[in-house]
């Protein structure tokens, strides 16, 4: 019970670091506007100049880094938990990569049909998902296999992408914030575009987790209680390809969220899922939130991209998870 209470305290404090950080995400940039000064803006109204800015700029720009954050972050929660490994999240086993060349092809060769960026990523995610996990099972998944079915697979689509940004140089310009991964640029249509996907996948898999505790004990265990594994799992599979699917749609091959922030949360929580989901889901979105943040202000007015900064935090992390695993092994 006592434990129970800690997490709760835990999600409490992580709900209230993202609505702080939800306002000072919009205050500051390459203009900064105090926190009264948005409060005024929303009261009143009026067509000015700080109105247009937080309207038509940060607040957009702000949903979009909470939904993606949370995506890949609660992506990476379940394929951890249905592959049983550490390492299985998006971009490392090459979801990411499955979604990106077909968002890509999509924006490259049919960019008038720029609506189907997000069906299109999330069946390449799909698609790419059950791949490697057909590719890794040989009767239950063996970590080593997934890991390297993943790095095969993520090198091939890679150099799909390649072929694509080679044969066509004309239109690179339009697509390199969305090969670094990137929140400059995103607006309301992409707070439209991905906001239904992406919230009523959280949703559901926000009811699964339960279930994922008890697919956490191992395949017998869990037919022995009564789960219909392979059936939960493959749900499991498709909710996560599609939050991966909607969050690289809408910003690009962005890292390491889906590896950082579930193994961070689980430092905090535990192992249960009814706690480790929806912490990873705040956390993902704290942390998005902050790294953009640090994008638009460390150099500004030059901005950075936000894939570079997680790339900056995720790459030494990941080698110490590694190590870590060699260790324990």
């Amino acid at each position: 019970m006592k434990r129970v209470r800690k997490n709760i305290f835990i999600l409490f404090v992580l709900l209230v670091l993202c609505i702080v950080f939800f306002f000072v995400s919009i205050a500051f940039g390459a203009v900064d506007i105090r926190i009264r000064d948005i409060f005024d803006a929303f009261l009143r109204r009026e067509n000015t100049a700080q109105y247009r800015i937080i309207v038509q700029i940060r607040l957009p720009r702000t949903l979009t880094a909470i939904l993606v954050g949370a995506a890949l972050a609660s992506a990476g929660a379940i394929l951890q938990g249905v592959m049983r490994n550490p390492l299985a999240t998006p971009n490392i086993i090459g979801v990411s990569s499955g979604a990106g060349l077909t968002a890509l092809t999509i924006m490259i060769l049919f960019p008038t049909h720029f609506y189907l960026v997000p069906v299109g990523a999330f069946a390449g995610a799909l698609l790419t998902t059950f791949l490697i996990y057909s590719l890794a099972w040989k009767r239950g998944i063996i970590p080593t296999r997934l890991i390297l079915a993943g790095v095969a697979v993520n090198s091939i689509l890679g150099a799909g992408n390649n072929i694509l940004l080679t044969t066509y140089p004309q239109r690179v310009s339009g697509v390199i914030n969305f090969m670094v991964g990137g929140l400059s640029g995103c607006g309301w249509k992409e707070v439209r575009m991905i906001a239904p996907y992406i919230l009523i996948s959280l949703l559901i898999s926000l009811l699964f987790t339960q279930r994922m505790n008890i697919l956490m004990l191992g395949d017998e265990i869990a037919t022995g209680l009564g789960l219909r594994v392979e059936s939960v799992r493959r749900l499991l599979i498709v909710l996560s390809s599609l939050l991966a699917g909607s969050a690289v749609s809408a910003v690009g091959l962005l890292g390491f969220v889906g590896l950082i922030v579930p193994h961070t949360a689980r430092s905090f929580v535990g192992n249960d899922y009814r706690f480790l989901f929806p912490a990873s889901i705040l956390l993902g979105s704290l942390t998005l939130m902050v790294c953009d943040l640090i994008a638009r202000t460390v150099l500004a007015p030059i901005e950075i991209p936000v894939g570079v900064i997680m790339s900056i935090l995720g790459g030494p992390f990941f080698l110490l998870l590694l190590r870590n695993q060699y260790k324990g092994s």
